[in-house]
């Protein structure tokens, strides 16, 4: 469900997938093929949320922003299941691993990974192409070529089953 706040909708492109009972309001952009699965909540109601190309927000997860910080994740990012996200910005080809939670001003890098159930504090940085997990999390390793591909693979499969599900919403 899509909902316009203070005069702001939603921003959806046509080829993403949108769970009917996942709720968007306000100030979210959302790109070509992202996933947004079952009960998961958006808010752009404090800074606007911007939703990379190919990114996939499984089930049941919470966006959210505070201080007119905005809420950034760019391409080909997996946010898993229960995944918490509260005004940081995740890098491109990134994968947050599930109840994990990201604060404020956080920044995850380009090819990282947040392993399960982490806890990334506010302002912390993740290099990119590392490992990541604990409370708080910290730096395991750096990802091997393998990790990666891993990665990738996921994203294509989210697509892939986005545009199912899209059809199969569709009739």
């Amino acid at each position: 469900m899509l909902y316009e706040y203070e005069g702001k909708l939603p921003q959806i492109d046509d080829t993403a997938f949108i769970a009917p009972n996942a709720v968007i309001t306000g100030d979210v952009s959302v790109g070509r093929d992202a996933t947004i699965w079952y009960g998961t909540v958006i808010r752009g109601d404090v800074a606007p949320v911007s939703i990379g190309n190919g990114t996939n927000v499984q089930d049941l997860c919470c966006l959210h922003q505070s201080g007119g910080k905005p809420l950034i994740i760019e391409d080909n990012v997996t946010i898993g299941h229960r995944v918490t996200l509260h005004s940081p910005i995740i890098r491109k080809n990134a994968l947050i691993g599930m109840d994990s939670t990201i604060l404020d001003g956080a920044e995850i890098g380009e090819n990282a990974f947040i392993g399960a159930g982490s806890l990334v504090p506010p302002g912390k940085k993740i290099p990119p192409n590392t490992l990541a997990f604990g409370r708080p999390a910290k730096v395991i390793r750096e990802l091997t070529e393998e990790d990666k591909a891993e990665m990738a693979a996921n994203i294509e499969r989210y697509i892939s089953k986005g545009k199912q599900y899209k059809k199969m919403h569709e009739q």
